[in-house]
């Protein structure tokens, strides 16, 4: 720990939305700067969700330059947890995960959470470990640390008591869970997003019901997805995945919306301010905002795939969708050349997901989302034989190519 406690404090407090609070932060940084001990940094991990996008790592970076700063993280899945779903942000309860799930989601977080993290100063804890073994009178007496009144207070909560929509009993333990996990792990800060506020500050209210220490809360923003609207999630078809192929990455870092292109750099990348700054500098002196965007898309995905496959994908981006030309690396499907048409290998393109289904090929085709070596497909020419060395291309990102 190199750094004095004032110097570590302005480095956290780089992009965070709020810390409550910096007082207690700055004491705790300075006894673990004077006792040379490490403190300990938590993140909470719900598995019913387990592929990781930028939005994710935003928290995932502030971890990693508290690990920089010479702190250790406890990435807390919450297996049990997941049991019943955090209802947080939700109109309606969540349907409970089997054990078998909420392990094979788990199991799916190690390789995506170490292409941030310092996996030598990390240590992944399942929160089963110890809220399998509580008793009743144990859980009772969690209860009794907290009311009905201060859970309603919870916006989700509060908006579905006043809707007369269905609040299970159980779900108020969620939070009531997530903040025992803190006291058993003696987590001195816990991170999340701004999403998280209600159910990280519960960790504070328990530490110091037990008589322990509060944990520091540090909030990060929540980042936008693609649409420039609404935050990054999955199911919402506007992430951009830590572990997604390179090319597609890369392309999906160019559709970012322009007003977002500096928060993502602040948030998602490593980027000390002053380079920041000098890209602002640029812009505001006529530059166009593409060639911004380009050197984020080029940061990002060499940041999750290096710099090799970073070159290989901005060749890509720039052949298919700049030049319009097909692309060489591209993946192939073997049929029987000549003998099959384009519409007798529609099977094969569902079965390797290259479409979702027939109906779907079909529906591409009407809207002029699918040629053949470069031209667009019509449904008459899905008679055509297919010869060896042609080209499809379904959609805008997606290629192949047809060989014996």
């Amino acid at each position: 720990m190199l750094l004095t406690p004032a110097e570590q404090l302005k480095i956290i407090e780089k992009g965070a939305a709020e810390i409550i609070d910096e007082g207690e932060l700055l004491q705790k940084l300075e006894r673990s700067y004077n006792e040379q001990r490490p403190l300990t940094i938590k993140l909470g991990l719900d598995p019913s969700a387990p592929d990781i996008h930028l939005g994710h790592a935003v928290v995932l970076r502030k971890i990693k330059q508290l690990q920089d700063l010479g702190h250790q993280a406890v990435i807390l899945i919450g297996d049990f947890t997941g049991r019943i779903g955090d209802p947080s942000g939700k109109a309606k309860g969540r349907t409970a995960l089997s054990d078998e799930a909420v392990r094979e989601n788990a199991e799916t977080y190690y390789e995506q959470i170490f292409k941030v993290l310092d996996k030598t100063k990390t240590t992944v804890r399942f929160n089963s470990e110890w809220l399998s073994k509580l008793n009743f009178e144990e859980v009772l007496k969690l209860a009794a640390s907290t009311s009905v009144a201060r859970m309603l207070e919870r916006d989700d909560f509060q908006n579905r008591y006043q809707n007369q929509s269905p609040i299970g009993l159980h779900e108020f333990f969620y939070p009531l869970m997530q903040a025992y996990d803190s006291v058993e792990i003696g987590a001195d800060i816990e991170i999340g997003g701004t999403d998280q506020t209600f159910n990280i500050l519960m960790g504070r209210t328990l530490q110091k019901h037990m008589g322990l220490e509060k944990q520091v809360a540090i909030f990060m923003p929540i980042i936008e997805g693609l649409d420039g609207v609404e935050k990054m999630s999955k199911s919402l078809g506007n992430y951009i995945g830590v572990s997604e192929a390179p090319e597609v990455m890369f392309k999906k870092m160019m559709e970012i919306p322009d007003p977002l292109v500096f928060k993502y750099f602040e948030l998602t990348t490593d980027e000390h301010p002053l380079a920041i700054e000098s890209l602002l500098d640029r812009l505001e002196d006529g530059e166009n905002p593409r060639n911004i965007k380009l050197e984020l898309a080029e940061i990002i995905t060499g940041l999750y795939h290096g710099d090799e496959a970073m070159k290989k994908a901005k060749d890509y981006f720039e052949t298919a969708f700049q030049k319009r030309k097909i692309p060489e690396n591209i993946p192939s499907l073997l049929v029987e050349t000549g003998n099959e048409r384009i519409e007798d290998i529609i099977p094969q393109l569902v079965e390797q997901e290259f479409v979702r289904s027939k109906s779907e090929f079909l529906r591409l085709v009407d809207q002029n989302g699918i040629s053949f070596n470069g031209d667009k497909l019509t449904r008459e020419e899905l008679g055509t034989a297919i010869q060896n060395g042609d080209v499809l291309q379904i959609g805008k990102k997606r290629f192949l190519r047809f060989e014996k």
